[in-house]
C-alpha cells in the first residue's frame, strides 16, 4: 500500500506547490516510486511545475528522477447512485489505481475549501500544512485574542482536519500524522516571530500536530519553477558551486524531510 501525503491548507500563497514539488522530487531521487495529483483543477500550479520539469528535461536531454503526475479519471455521471458525489469517485479511482504500484502518492490541494480537498484530507497518512510565519495565516488554524497571546478557538481548517480524523477513525484507519510547516520565517529574532512560535507550540498541543521547519523566502524558488527544477537538481544541470543561499535552502529541505519522518525513507542528500 502506498503512503499518502496530502499538502493542504485553505489559504493561497503559503508555498504548498513549492513544498509539494521538493518533497515529491526528493522522494523520487531517493529511489521511491512517487505518484502525484494536483487537485487545483483550475490553476494547476503543481501540475505546471511537473509539466515544466518534463519539458525541460526532454529539451536538455537529461534523465533525472522525477515524480509522475497523474490526472483524475473521468467518471460517467450516469454510473453514480443518488446522492453520490462525482469528485469523491474521481479521487478514489485515481488513488485506487496508483496505490498498488506507488511507494508514495502526494496530493497537492487548492488554497480554498473544495469537495476534492475535503476528501483528500480523509485519505492522508501524512498531512503537511505549510504556513507563512504570520498571524494572518495562523488565523487559518485558530483564532487568537487581540494581543495574539491567547487562543480563543479553532478555525475552519482545523475543524476540517478534525472531521477528516473522525472519518478515518470510523473506517478503522491509522490516525493522520499532521505536520505544520513554518514557511518564510525571518532570519532575525523579532517580537512577531517569538509570538508565532509560542502560539503554534501552544496550539500543537491542543489540536494535535507536529511542527517542522520550512523554507525561508528565497529568489531561487521562483527561478526554478519555469524549468520545473528543485534544489536537488542544480548540480545535475551544470551548477558547479552552490552559493550560500542555495546551500542553506538545500539544508532546509533536508531538515524538512527529516522532520516528516516518512516510512522507509533514508535521507541521503
Amino acid at each position: 500500500m502506498a503512503h499518502i501525503i496530502v499538502v493542504g491548507n485553505e489559504k493561497g500563497g503559503a508555498g504548498k506547490s513549492t513544498v509539494s514539488m521538493h518533497v515529491a522530487t526528493a522522494l523520487a531521487r531517493m529511489g521511491h516510486k512517487t505518484s502525484v495529483l494536483d487537485l487545483d483543477l483550475r490553476q494547476r500550479t503543481f501540475g505546471r511545475y511537473v509539466d515544466n520539469r518534463n519539458s525541460f528535461l526532454a529539451s536538455a536531454e537529461l534523465d533525472l528522477p522525477s515524480p509522475e503526475m497523474h490526472e483524475l479519471p473521468e467518471i460517467e455521471a450516469s454510473s453514480l447512485q443518488p446522492g453520490e458525489n462525482i469528485y469523491d469517485h474521481r479521487l478514489s479511482a485515481a488513488v485506487a489505481e496508483l496505490e498498488p504500484t506507488s511507494d508514495f502518492i502526494l496530493i497537492d490541494c487548492p488554497g480554498s475549501h473544495t469537495r476534492l480537498s475535503q476528501v483528500a484530507h480523509s485519505l492522508a497518512d501524512t498531512l503537511i500544512t505549510p504556513l507563512n510565519d504570520s498571524f494572518i495565516d495562523f488565523d487559518l488554524l485558530a483564532r487568537t485574542d487581540a494581543m495574539g497571546d491567547k487562543i480563543t478557538g479553532p478555525s475552519v481548517y482545523s475543524e476540517m482536519v478534525w472531521n477528516a480524523r473522525q472519518l478515518r477513525a470510523q473506517a478503522g484507519l491509522a490516525p493522520i500524522d499532521w505536520i505544520v510547516v513554518r514557511n518564510r520565517m525571518g532570519a532575525q529574532r523579532m517580537v512577531n516571530k517569538d509570538k508565532m512560535e509560542r502560539a503554534i507550540a501552544n496550539l500543537s498541543k491542543r489540536i494535535g500536530f507536529r511542527i517542522a521547519p520550512g523554507f525561508n523566502e528565497r529568489v531561487i524558488f521562483r527561478e526554478l519553477f519555469p524549468r520545473g527544477l528543485t534544489l536537488l537538481d542544480l548540480k545535475d544541470i551544470g551548477v558547479k558551486q552552490l552559493n550560500i543561499s542555495n546551500v542553506a535552502a538545500r539544508q532546509e529541505l533536508r531538515d524538512l524531510m527529516k522532520a516528516l519522518d516518512l516510512p522507509g525513507v533514508d535521507i541521503n542528500f
